[in-house]
């Protein structure tokens, strides 16, 4: 959100626009930029055209762009003159970006900096405060446990080498044009939004299947593999707020705690009450379920990423967290505290309160406040 009065561009991003400052002041615009697909591809904001408030009144506007287009950045901006802008934009996949190296570095990295070069091309440099959301995966193989700001980056993806250009490209024009614009070091942040190919999705969607008797088994690759899970409401309010310094300072934003894919496995199938028991080791471990004997997840080599990352933040020096809502949004409190349809046919909505009530412990922090 913004304060009012002013007009936000968000470069991806559908949780932006219902955020709300502490200060309960209202949006005035925000502007968003919409690739161009040959489907539509607006379902995660469908909720917003339904709302006369947003979209009859005008308060939310779609550009077709594109981070590898310089020439439509510069049209959008000069023609919106935000106050503030969102790079949430990004080719975000850890493991697809192996296959889709330069793409990512394209979109990613030089992507930031077609973006504020935009900012700077339309004489706006001093006028526009800039966030980009940049990610754990710049540790990569981390340096020292837990992190902080200043921990050295060692990213081991393409697209964690992708989002340190995109980091330093931000802190160089900070620096070199007086420009406000701030990192934010985004460790993993969960919502129902959460795309469908993501391992928190892929597992509670197979357990919801497999309850309904539509799948017998998934597949996944490094069970061990640790993950610091946050809420998204909670991570773009932490966006805002650190536009709303008076200086600008880059920011780590998570919970500092970590729990593995195996943990969160066995909550989901906790949901529909199921027990998982691994037996096996490597990529020879299975997990079967102890009421019937039955395997229900297996390793796969395929899913393992070429390098891993190993990460904790620091819980004390390095963590900001507004108010831990923890998918307490008035619209899932309803969804939180129903009952799971377990003879339900309706697998889309099984899958998401699987997702809802595995994730809901597993994200959980306490508040804290930096600023």
């Amino acid at each position: 959100s913004a304060q009012a009065g002013r007009k936000c561009t968000v470069n991806k991003g559908s949780e932006v626009r219902e955020q709300r400052p502490t200060n309960g002041l209202p949006l005035d615009q925000v502007h968003g930029i919409l690739r161009r697909s040959s489907s539509f591809n607006t379902g995660r904001i469908e909720h917003l055209y339904q709302n006369p408030q947003t979209h009859t009144e005008g308060n939310l506007k779609l550009h077709y762009g594109d981070l590898t287009d310089s020439t439509c950045l510069v049209k959008i901006i000069s023609q919106v003159k935000p106050t503030e802008i969102y790079n949430l934009g990004a080719q975000s996949h850890v493991k697809i970006s192996f296959d889709l190296a330069e793409y990512t570095a394209n979109v990613d990295g030089v992507g930031t900096l077609r973006l504020l070069d935009a900012i700077k091309t339309c004489g706006l440099t001093n006028s526009v405060k800039f966030y980009q959301a940049s990610t754990s995966e710049l540790y990569g193989k981390v340096q020292e446990i837990p992190q902080k700001e200043t921990t050295p980056f060692y990213p081991r993806s393409p697209y964690g080498a992708a989002k340190l250009y995109a980091y330093w490209i931000v802190v160089n024009f900070r620096e070199a044009y007086n420009m406000f614009a701030v990192n934010g070091i985004l460790f993993n942040h969960e919502s129902p939004r959460r795309g469908a190919n993501f391992v928190t999705r892929k597992i509670t969607r197979s357990v919801a299947k497999i309850h309904l008797g539509q799948l017998e088994f998934f597949s996944l690759g490094n069970l061990d593999s640790k993950r610091d899970w946050g809420h998204a409401n909670d991570y773009v309010e932490a966006m805002w707020l650190m536009l709303q310094q008076e200086e600008p300072e880059d920011f780590i934003i998570a919970t500092g705690e970590v729990h593995s894919v195996r943990e969160f496995v066995e909550r989901a199938f906790g949901r529909v009450g199921k027990t998982i028991v691994w037996e096996g080791k490597d990529e020879k471990e299975v997990g079967r379920c102890q009421e019937t004997g039955v395997v229900h997840v297996k390793v796969d080599p395929k899913y393992f990423r070429p390098t891993e990352v190993v990460s904790r933040v620091s819980p004390t020096i390095c963590v900001y967290m507004y108010n831990a809502r923890i998918f307490m949004h008035p619209v899932l409190i309803p969804l939180v505290c129903l009952p799971l349809p377990l003879h339900s046919g309706n697998l889309e909505m099984l899958a998401i309160l699987v997702y809802i009530k595995s994730i809901i412990h597993i994200c959980t922090f306490d508040s804290r406040n930096l600023w």
